[in-house]
């Protein structure tokens, strides 16, 4: 008769969670392997860790799936189709900042932090999850775009993916002022500002 293994003595749930800070704070190429079994429940012996999660790159797409679960769903509002656009594209990007310069976690955006040197060095399978997340993100700017310039709250000429891209590009700069400590109240004028875009009377 197969011997059965040996019960898990850790919370896999509080594990990934955990190990979301490490890697939101340090990257995926400079969270070592130590690090993690130090900084997950408690400590976790290598065999239990393999057992676990498989590899370092499998605790990572488990710790990405956990983050777009939480704290990435600040953009909701882009895929609300009951919201007015602008005022979808305004509510996420506030709610973004709001999160990236909360306190009890790292500043800034895990997703978005992978454009910029966090995951620089890992493969494209390590990047695949921020790279679709990403992807997400810009198909739900653009499709708040579009519905603006149906409803003819734009101009028939705009092109949607360059003023998509304008709110992307604000987006993934939050990630570098939460970091820098930039305070939050500049951020969401900053984004009161940017809306000024869409108000304006004509837009290529």
């Amino acid at each position: 008769m197969a011997q059965m293994g040996r019960p898990r003595t850790f919370d896999r749930a509080r594990a990934i969670d955990e190990a979301m800070l490490l890697f939101w704070e340090h990257g995926y190429d400079s969270t070592s392997l130590s690090q993690l079994k130090a900084g997950i429940g408690g400590g976790i012996t290598a065999p239990s860790f393999y057992a676990a999660f498989g590899s370092k790159e499998g605790l990572f797409n488990e710790v990405v799936d956990r983050y777009l679960d939480t704290y990435g769903r600040v953009m909701d509002p882009v895929f609300d189709p009951d919201l007015a656009p602008r005022d979808a594209i305004a509510s996420a990007l506030k709610l973004s900042a709001r999160m990236q310069c909360a306190d009890g976690h790292p500043k800034g955006c895990m997703v978005a932090l992978g454009t910029m040197g966090a995951c620089a060095l890992a493969s494209d399978s390590v990047r695949a999850p921020l790279d679709t997340a990403r992807a997400r993100n810009r198909a739900g700017l653009r499709a708040c775009v579009e519905r603006g310039i149906f409803a003819g709250e734009l101009p028939a000429q705009t092109d949607a993916m360059e003023l998509a891209a304008v709110f992307e590009s604000f987006l993934l700069g939050i990630s570098t002022l939460a970091r820098d400590g930039i305070a939050l109240k500049v951020i969401e004028g900053a984004i009161d500002r940017l809306m000024l875009v869409w108000d304006a009377p004509a837009v290529r």
